[in-house]
């Protein structure tokens, strides 16, 4: 078997990656990303998490064309008010909103030419993945952006899979309180407050 030359620590240190030239709070909360790989996404209910979710595609799409497969709600009032409300409408065509795609079916849209770079899938209990399917899924676009979103169990997401997806995850973004919380190599922990005002008070009231 020929295995792979290693790499001495100067090459290492010489490599160049594509990243994401993310700015303000964003850079704070993300510093500057490759764009391919996974981010995992969770926090309960009614704690800012689709807003946020939303308000991130919506920077994105200056980084490559976004999809939202939104297998838990689908075509609903609520994610339209929510898309309205974070002025998804601004950047037109460079956000897609699939409603329910199963994952077969995410697979093939994603299969064919210039399909988006970068794609949501909410939420992990609803989308029928498995850690097995869910690495078959990365393999076979290496290349994509996949922010999976998660329901959550306490601090952590909920499930074993999601659990597994946490590890793997190039970045672990956690909702609470109207804000995110990301941890940042380097940088520590840092945050994003989704809605300022809900989150001040949230947290002073936690104090």
């Amino acid at each position: 078997m020929n295995l792979k030359r290693a790499l001495s620590g100067a090459e290492v240190k010489t490599m160049k990656f594509k990243t994401m030239d993310f700015t303000g709070g964003w850079l704070d909360l993300l510093g500057k990303p490759e764009p391919a790989g996974c981010w995992l996404v969770w926090g309960n209910s009614f704690n800012g998490k689709t807003r946020f979710v939303l308000t991130l595609c919506k920077y994105l799409t200056a980084f490559g064309k976004v999809a939202y497969d939104s297998l838990e709600e689908g075509f609903c009032k609520d994610m339209q008010d929510a898309l309205i409300d974070v002025g998804m409408e601004d950047v037109k065509n460079k956000f897609q909103f699939l409603g329910k795609e199963s994952i077969p079916d995410l697979v093939t849209r994603l299969d064919k030419p210039k399909s988006a770079a970068i794609v949501v899938i909410d939420s992990l209990q609803y989308s029928d993945l498995n850690l097995k399917s869910y690495k078959e899924l990365r393999a076979r676009f290496p290349k994509k952006l996949f922010i999976i979103i998660s329901h959550a169990d306490g601090k952590e997401p909920e499930g074993r899979v999601a659990k597994k997806i946490k590890y793997d995850a190039a970045k672990k973004i956690r909702i609470e309180g109207y804000r995110a919380f990301s941890q940042v190599r380097g940088k520590g922990s840092a945050h994003y407050d989704i809605w300022p005002a809900e989150a001040a008070r949230y947290w002073n009231e936690l104090t």
